[in-house]
């Protein structure tokens, strides 16, 4: 199929327009993202099967009505490994898509696995093997030479020939709806509005602060967020983790003594130590009911190793009756996550709807098993 390259609004207006509501419309989008927090947007790819498309963001200034397309619950759309599509998406166009099916998720219900690649999908599928040189290419930079098209309509064009037989596949191993679901969970937590005050639990070393340590790396690091949205600029661009960690720890006074402490980056204390400075003094008048409580870890629970050992079997045992693979079913995450609910640690953050184990078509399947081994301790019975 010969690609269209779109650079006027008409031509997309035309487009969007022409695409049928019962269509399977394939996409993918090309962007650049080396030196700023968000992607900055170069090429949108989609294909309805009558039509393929290269959409130039740089060139038209209004891209709403392919926005409404991803956003038409009548149109499915398919996209190969879509957590960074997704943030294009949100960024470039506030837009959260619905009635989409990632089909690296869908694949891992085939027994493809968690990170099937797209070259690797379309091997299987057709045995052709993709070029994948230009993957790397500065897609911002204009014109785009007749290589990069072709690289970028290759994304899209080989997704929409194989998407009959994907859906056939999934569907007749009736787990079509459950990778939907999946689908659309990752849509749904991308466009969760963050919780700047809580970016500090990312900091895997935050469990050694005490109460009033982690007040400071708190604000530390919801500082350093809103300074990266305001700058777009990556967040280890305005001060790195180690450092962040380090100040919090030892409450530095003033300028001169953050610069000798082991742990910090200079760089971090010459462009930023001031502003840090200012954070700390904030965070330090505050009164004690603001300071987070003390991060209970995990693997500090009475045996959990043993524990996640056994609850790791169980789940693979549960996964094998439904001829899955442990983890669609559940990662480390899912597991910890699920550990973190039913031991009520941290005086219980995790809600129960929040856990992922117990809702949606694994709760369905597995919560009343998962839960009942729970109770009883997390013993293994014979298989």
């Amino acid at each position: 199929m010969q690609a269209e390259y779109i650079q006027d609004q008409s031509a997309l207006d035309s487009f969007c327009q022409s695409i049928n509501h019962d269509a399977v419309l394939a996409i993918d989008t090309e962007f650049v993202r080396t030196r700023t927090l968000f992607p900055n947007l170069g090429l949108i790819q989609a294909c309805d099967g009558n039509r393929l498309v290269l959409i130039d963001p740089v060139s038209i200034e209004d891209l709403s009505p392919f926005w409404r397309l991803l956003q038409d619950p009548s149109i499915l759309k398919v996209i190969h490994s879509c957590s960074e599509d997704l943030e294009v998406f949100m960024h470039a166009g506030n837009c959260q898509p619905v009635n989409m099916l990632d089909t690296q998720i869908a694949m891992s219900f085939l027994g493809h696995g968690l990170s099937l690649g797209y070259a690797a999908m379309i091997q299987h599928f057709l045995g052709i093997e993709l070029d994948k040189s230009e993957s790397r290419t500065n897609w911002m930079k204009r014109p785009l030479s007749d290589r990069q098209l072709e690289y970028a309509a290759a994304d899209v064009s080989y997704l929409h020939q194989i998407i009959d037989q994907l859906l056939q596949e999934i569907g007749d191993a009736g787990w079509l709806q459950q990778a939907m679901q999946d689908s659309a969970q990752m849509i749904e937590r991308k466009f969760q509005p963050v919780d700047e005050y809580n970016l500090y639990l990312d900091n895997k070393q935050a469990f050694k602060l005490n109460s009033s340590q982690l007040l400071l790396l708190q604000h530390l690091y919801a500082w350093r967020y809103r300074m990266a949205v305001k700058r777009n600029l990556p967040l280890n661009f305005i001060a790195k983790d180690h450092t962040l960690l380090t100040m919090a720890r030892r409450k530095p006074g003033n300028v001169g003594a953050m610069a000798s402490y082991e742990g910090v980056d200079i760089l971090d204390v010459r462009h930023q130590g001031k502003a840090m400075l200012m954070v700390i003094k904030k965070a330090m008048s505050l009164p004690p009911e603001h300071f987070p409580k003390p991060i209970s870890r995990l693997d500090s629970y009475p045996g959990y190793k043993n524990i996640f050992k056994n609850l790791k079997t169980y789940l693979g045992r549960l996964a094998a009756r439904h001829n899955l693979d442990l983890p669609v079913v559940a990662g480390k995450k899912h597991m910890n996550q699920y550990l973190s609910w039913f031991w009520q640690l941290n005086d219980q953050d995790v809600h129960p709807e929040q856990v992922d184990l117990i809702n949606g078509w694994r709760g369905e399947l597995f919560k009343d098993d998962l839960l009942k081994f729970s109770r009883q301790g997390f013993k293994l019975q014979d298989s």
